[in-house]
């Protein structure tokens, strides 16, 4: 079955987190969410969101191999388990993650990578004063689609570029709202499947760089309360041929769980 929250509740519970006020057409925000960021944080606000986008990564693939995001699992405390938008591809899915509106609202309905139109939270986030920033690589939808606002974009030729980057950005401390896309997984796993010993070493570096970055929030952003997330597009399943892929409607691709954690400031 496919899971019951769709993944356009995130984008305002995002901004409830943050307290500002959602994107004009984002979804009613996901309850769990924000009463996990009410508890940990007693009632104030993040000052600091940070969310690591990985791609692909897929409910099944979670479950089968959870020994290979134990670094993921470790360092956040709440699941999230969404049902992605159709179809199914990564500049549709992101489209609605940062919306929170769905496909026929933000207005990219298949794999294409205009960039969107309507409001969207990195609008809300300039509105309220924040300073967003994303940083990906090549020609990936989330160097793209959400160009063309007063903020920051960091685009690279590759993953460790991008990760240097992501590092830099949080020793420097200047932004409240980080985006980091990392889709080496989605790339190996169309290619050689999703459970090819190349896709799954894909897997595990994505742990460690999330691991990394946690690690790094936790000692140098103290003094802020801060929301972190692992939080993938859409899933995927094994094609003739030994290849991967997504984008239809069924619960392989559809299915998705985010992982969260709040670090309170302590100073």
């Amino acid at each position: 079955m496919p899971n019951t929250h769709s993944l356009d509740t995130l984008c305002g519970a995002l901004a409830y987190a943050m307290g500002i006020e959602a994107p004009a057409n984002a979804a009613k925000p996901l309850d769990a969410l924000c009463a996990y960021v009410d508890e940990k944080l007693q009632g104030r606000k993040a000052d600091r969101i940070f969310m690591y986008n990985p791609d692909a990564i897929a409910q099944w693939v979670y479950e089968k191999y959870p020994q290979l995001l134990s670094a993921v699992i470790k360092r956040t405390e709440l699941e999230c388990p969404f049902c992605t938008v159709m179809p199914s591809v990564t500049p549709v899915c992101f489209g609605t993650m940062y919306t929170g509106a769905q496909p026929a609202v933000h207005g990219i309905q298949k794999y294409d990578k205009p960039v969107i139109r309507i409001d969207t939270l990195f609008d809300a986030l300039l509105r309220a004063g924040k300073k967003p920033v994303i940083v990906a690589y090549g020609q990936c939808s989330l160097g793209k689609i959400f160009l063309e606002r007063d903020m920051d974009y960091f685009v690279y030729s590759n993953i460790d570029e991008v990760n240097a980057k992501a590092a830099e950005i949080i020793l420097r401390d200047e932004y409240d709202f980080v985006v980091v896309y990392n889709g080496n997984y989605d790339s190996v796993m169309h290619k050689t499947g999703p459970e090819s010993i190349e896709s799954l070493g894909e897997l595990r570096a994505n742990a460690a760089a999330f691991a990394m970055f946690s690690e790094m929030i936790k000692t140098h952003w103290q003094g802020h309360d801060t929301l972190v997330g692992f939080a993938m597009d859409h899933g995927c399943h094994e094609i003739d041929g030994g290849c991967g892929s997504h984008g239809l409607d069924m619960e392989e691709d559809l299915n998705i769980v985010h992982r969260y954690m709040v670090h309170p400031a302590s100073l």
